[in-house]
């Protein structure tokens, strides 16, 4: 009877743990999926970062909406790769290949006039790459904060004047609820950090610059008919964390368990590229294809400000 009872007792905590993985799972890892059926027939679209994870993800959805996708990547060979991939699951053969290497202004200012040239229209510009690691660039800023931030801060003021000649156009800026730990120090937020835990709050920090400049980027662009939106993708099983030693995540197995894939990732980027509507949420930060109060340093109008004119000064864009 007391084996009974025992085996009784570890079928209910088991029945407990699934129920409680199930909540868990449906409130906070399964995605809200973007339901529109939104043509994109005629339009292009940039996507950064497009060769891999959510990046891919998007472009493959975007590109089975008929719009011509140019992916713009730093590996050649791993941009052609997913170029052809996503020509193939899209059926879709306007999709390009444009090199452009986030870690380097010279790449970012040779990108967009290369693009200029040869692209008529840019109707969607979606901001996705980003990185999680220490050093710096080689324009001797921080890793995360030029390629999270700065560099997407110049390739949106490159690109600007022609989503307005292509309105109604859209940005959509890939951020994360990790700017909750983000923290805006102007004496430092550029300079380049050693160790895995100061590249996780350079990290938080170049997230919650994304959400300044989406937040003073929308009232830059009031009255054009080109909005902006912050996208929050959710726990993502993405690449991002390559540059990690291994032992960190084998040690946090169990994280898997709550960790979307790319493609459920995706769908918020997808949404607020596509959703018709949302045109009044311009500067907004969105979460599983809704919009969401962001942390209180994000809402900072006189900061979002301040860091606007702090890049412009970083890129020698003032006069």
């Amino acid at each position: 009877m007391e084996a009974l009872g025992a085996l009784g007792a570890l079928g209910a905590g088991a029945a407990l743990l699934l129920g409680l993985y199930a909540l868990l799972y449906y409130n906070f890892v399964a995605a809200t999926r973007c339901r529109n059926a939104v043509s994109l027939r005629g339009k292009t679209v940039l996507i950064t970062g497009g060769n891999a994870g959510i990046g891919k993800a998007t472009a493959v959805d975007l590109a089975r909406r008929g719009a011509r996708v140019v992916l713009a990547c730093r590996d050649k060979a791993r941009g052609e790769s997913a170029m052809y991939d996503i020509r193939r699951e899209s059926g879709n053969s306007e999709v390009i290949l444009m090199i452009l290497d986030l870690g380097s202004l010279n790449s970012v200012r040779a990108f967009a006039q290369s693009f200029l040239e040869s692209e008529p229209r840019l109707d969607i510009l979606i901001n996705n790459a980003g990185v999680l690691k220490d050093g710096q660039t080689s324009d001797g800023f921080d890793q995360a904060f030029q390629v999270n931030h700065l560099a997407h801060f110049l390739l949106t003021h490159l690109l600007l004047d022609r989503l307005k000649r292509c309105a109604p156009s859209r940005i959509v800026i890939l951020s994360s609820n990790a700017h909750m730990y983000g923290k805006i120090n102007f004496r430092t937020i550029h300079k380049p950090v050693e160790g895995m835990w100061e590249a996780l709050r350079s990290y938080g920090s170049s997230k919650l610059a994304n959400m300044l400049h989406a937040r003073e980027l929308a009232n830059q662009l009031e009255g054009t008919n080109v909005t902006c939106y912050a996208v929050h993708p959710g726990a993502v099983k993405t690449e991002i964390n390559r540059s990690f030693p291994w032992w960190i995540f084998s040690s946090l197995w169990f994280m898997r368990l709550f960790v979307r894939d790319c493609d459920a990732g995706a769908q918020t980027s997808i949404y607020c590229a596509t959703e018709e509507g949302i045109e009044r949420l311009s500067g907004r930060y969105f979460v599983d294809c809704r919009p969401k109060v962001p942390w209180p340093q994000a809402r900072d109008d006189q900061l979002a400000k301040k860091l606007w004119e702090f890049s412009e000064r970083l890129l020698g864009l003032t006069a």
